[in-house]
């Protein structure tokens, strides 16, 4: 069986796109395979604002827009479909979509992640309107406001400390009434004079008219509800690699993560991961722009080797 591809990449957001346009631009023959539209997590997200080059920002959708035609340019091939499972053993690569098979001679893991949600009404409405899952991406926008975080792990202490700095309050909603974060966070976090916590408390829902102005909180020790004014929603409540199709193929962490090394190499040779999807990510649109960029020159040197 021959390869019908050089490189077979899965998934078309950011560290995907990036890793295309690398590989195109290395004459080599390039199909990105994507679930649902190209972009990843920027497609679903407003205003971009710390990625270099737009000193303005750039609305997330025209952002993944450009990174999409930029890879078209140079000859990536964008294909739709649901990759099911690979098949790694011999010296060709092959993604198993639901429409069909994808054989390369070298394969690159881009599929992402995403933030778990509380499944509460308007979370969703509100996304990217007042309801976050990156202090660190979206934090700037409430400047001197005050927002709410829910968890009550590391993510949350430490996107929470990120925004004390940022906003006039910061109340950290937790469903305990102690914290499972690091004891060194904790102390932070307590020692922040613009931090409070709501222990015992769920939030409900999340209201606001084109924009979060506050959340339905419930004490679940009494069972009362109260609404709680509140300019921002930053939700921790985990966070999943998308990363089911793989099992049993590579090696991954305990949290799903494919585990590889500097040059974004797998534990089987001809395979590469970026982005999110990957073991210590951190999960910023510049980090999955470098790991594609990092995965696609590896590739190439892989590919260059020869048989």
């Amino acid at each position: 069986m021959e390869a019908e591809y050089d490189v077979v990449i899965v998934g078309a957001g950011a560290a995907g796109l990036s890793a295309a346009l690398y590989t195109t631009r290395a004459q080599l023959k390039t199909v990105v395979v994507e679930q649902l539209a190209p972009g990843g997590q920027i497609a679903v997200t407003s205003d971009v604002e710390n990625y270099p080059g737009f000193p303005e920002g750039i609305q997330g959708p025209e952002l993944a827009q450009r990174m999409e035609a930029q890879a078209r340019r140079f000859g990536a091939e964008i294909e739709f479909d649901t990759i099911e499972r690979l098949e790694l053993d011999g010296a060709l690569k092959e993604a198993i979509g639901a429409e069909r098979r994808y054989t390369g001679r070298a394969l690159i893991i881009a599929t992402g992640g995403e933030h778990n949600k509380l499944g509460v009404p308007g979370e969703d409405e509100l996304s990217g309107q007042g309801v976050s899952y990156c202090a660190t991406c979206d934090g700037n926008f409430f400047k001197g406001q005050d927002v709410v975080v829910v968890g009550g792990g590391d993510a949350a202490l430490d996107e929470g400390l990120y925004l004390s700095r940022i906003v006039n309050r910061v109340t950290v909603v937790h469903r305990r009434d102690e914290l499972r974060a690091s004891k060194v966070l904790q102390e932070r976090a307590f020692n922040a004079p613009n931090m409070d916590f709501k222990w015992s408390h769920a939030v409900r829902e999340i209201r606001g008219n084109g924009a979060v102005d506050l959340v339905l909180l419930e004490d679940l020790k009494s069972g009362s509800g109260y609404e709680y004014p509140t300019s921002g929603a930053f939700i921790y409540v985990g966070f999943h690699p998308n990363s089911a199709f793989l099992h049993g193929g590579l090696t991954l962490d305990g949290g799903g993560h494919v585990v590889s090394n500097l040059h974004m190499g797998t534990s089987v040779p001809g395979v590469f991961a970026s982005g999110d999807i990957r073991q210590f990510s951190f999960r910023q649109l510049g980090n999955a722009v470098g790991d594609g960029i990092a995965a696609a020159i590896s590739a190439y040197e892989y590919l260059s080797q020869g048989p």
